[in-house]
């Protein structure tokens, strides 16, 4: 079946032109459509160039409002890396076919948190710091000198907060450690809860039988602080709390507060202000253990993102059905806040 060309604007940061690995996947568009490579930041950079395209391939921004959508004439397809709760709007309005490949990003983030679980319970990151820094402690008399703290994975009280895509291979990867796995989802049906394994139960009941808490709940505004004061009072004693969701989901100040007790463990790899700030108390911290948000990070999820909108490109060119559509139902999982 021959397809006419179209007129498609990748509107991307300049690494991914030049990075070899995305090359095959940027080949896939050039094949089927007449391409402009763009790094535009705001609306009025992009206008020109949206109102020649029949289609465009982008991150989340610049947000396409109303005002820039109105310059665009010709646009029915927009395939987003990302989006925003109100570029959707805006653009689900305007009746554009969206792609949305966000969960492409879900895989390296369950494998993130899966490695924060451990390494909290096994305490390889003090270990090595200590290594490296020669004041380690060797193991001379058992089991006298075996830290009590240092756990293992399996067996334990793990609690997923937010069992949507990242939760739920969170879980695919916790099977063979036989965990008791509880989740907090109030979006989730309960059979899609134990078709990974899961009971559904209240946020109260998981924060207080886990010995393990994983954020991976959505960035929406309904979440913010869904740990806050009370929450993170009753965190289990020696609890390891992992939050590759959003720093938004936790009231960090009374995180600091319990961390300060130090009866608490916290892997972090998303916080208020991004990059950290030199200062931030949870550098100070010795039971806050952080990464540079890097849980999605990974190239072969660049490799995946491109790779999911290119599909649903050529199913929009020939009129199929998209495989990972942007909805109305899809609204309350988005947000503004980045």
């Amino acid at each position: 079946m021959t397809v006419k060309k179209c007129n498609l604007l990748i509107n991307l940061p300049g690494g991914f032109f030049t990075t070899p690995s995305l090359t095959p996947v940027l080949q896939r568009f050039e094949k089927k459509a007449d391409v402009r490579k763009t790094s535009w930041n705001t609306p009025e950079e992009i206008v020109a160039d949206l109102a020649w395209a029949d289609a465009v391939v982008m991150w989340s921004w610049p947000t396409l409002k109303e005002e820039t959508l109105s310059w665009a004439p010709k646009l029915k397809f927009a395939g987003h890396i990302n989006i925003s709760l109100t570029g959707a709007r805006h653009e689900l309005a305007h009746g554009l076919a969206i792609s949305e490949a966000r969960h492409g990003w879900s895989p390296a983030v369950a494998e993130m948190a899966l490695t924060l679980m451990l390494a909290g319970l096994r305490k390889t990151s003090a270990y090595h710091l200590a290594m490296r820094q020669r004041t380690e402690s060797w193991v001379r008399s058992f089991p006298d000198d075996i830290d009590p703290l240092e756990r293992q994975l399996t067996g334990r009280s793990v609690g997923i907060v937010g069992l949507g895509r990242i939760g739920q291979r969170l879980a695919e990867l916790l099977a063979p450690f036989h965990v008791q796995l509880r989740a907090f989802d109030p979006f989730l049906p309960k059979a899609v809860a134990a078709q990974h394994g899961a009971k559904l139960v209240t946020l109260k009941e998981l924060i207080g039988k886990s010995d393990v808490v994983v954020l991976c709940a959505a960035n929406t505004e309904g979440a913010r602080n869904l740990l806050g004061k009370a929450e993170i009072a009753a965190l289990r004693p020696n609890a390891v709390l992992v939050n590759v969701g959003r720093s938004l989901l936790v009231d960090m100040t009374a995180l600091a507060k319990r961390l300060r007790c130090g009866d608490l463990v916290a892997m972090l790899d998303v916080f208020d202000k991004e990059p950290l700030e030199a200062d931030s108390v949870f550098r100070s911290l010795p039971n806050a253990y952080l990464t540079p948000h890097r849980a999605g990070g990974l190239m072969e999820s660049v490799e995946r993102l491109l790779t999911m909108l290119a599909d649903d490109f050529e199913a929009w060119q020939k009129k199929k059905p998209l495989k990972y559509p942007l909805t109305v139902k899809a609204l309350p999982s988005l947000s503004d806040n980045g």
